[in-house]
């Protein structure tokens, strides 16, 4: 068995993708994106974190997080975030849970994507692929028409212009390695 080794950085930032375990047509977190939402808001209060940046898809989701001064755990956050969402669903998507044989909720996959950030290129090139994800996906033409993401956010704080991952656009650099 493989053995996954996750660096632990007090205060740090982290890029994180976060996938269900069935994925061909479900739209489980588009379409219960509020409970979604209500279980980040409701495990910051206890554990806080500053979304950097977030985008949920139907299937997946990523985002940019950063701990607080002295906190490494991001595990137990995102440990609370599935479990608190798995057992807000309703009954009739709760089925993907019903297997007990697999440890875990059952809807999500075992495993999940972190990546440390290591500088603001890094973390600039993170936040870029995360927005422009739908549109990479074929869900949207243009970053600004996917309604589930802190883009909009970024365009009010004048971090990306409107216009950025548009279909007429050229897509940005980390799409053509």
């Amino acid at each position: 068995m493989p053995q996954y080794r996750r660096l632990w950085c007090p205060g740090g930032t982290y890029f994180f993708t976060h996938t269900l375990r069935q994925r061909d047509g479900n739209d489980l977190l588009v379409r219960h994106v509020e409970l979604l939402r209500e279980s980040v808001r409701v495990v910051r209060e206890s554990h806080p974190f500053r979304i950097h940046g977030w985008v949920v898809l139907p299937d997946h989701l990523h985002c940019v997080i950063e701990l607080p001064d002295g906190e490494a755990d991001f595990a137990i956050r995102w440990r609370l975030i599935k479990m608190i969402f798995s057992r807000s669903l309703p009954l009739r998507d709760k089925r993907f849970s019903l297997n007990r044989s697999q440890r875990g909720r059952g809807i999500w996959q075992r495993r999940y994507w972190e990546h440390l950030i290591r500088d603001e290129a890094d973390l600039r090139a993170h936040l870029d692929y995360l927005h422009f994800n739908p549109v990479k996906h074929g869900l949207v033409e243009r970053v600004a028409d996917w309604p589930y993401s802190t883009f909009h956010r970024l365009v009010r704080d004048g971090v990306y212009p409107v216009d950025w991952g548009g279909s007429a656009m050229p897509p940005p650099r980390w799409l053509e390695d």
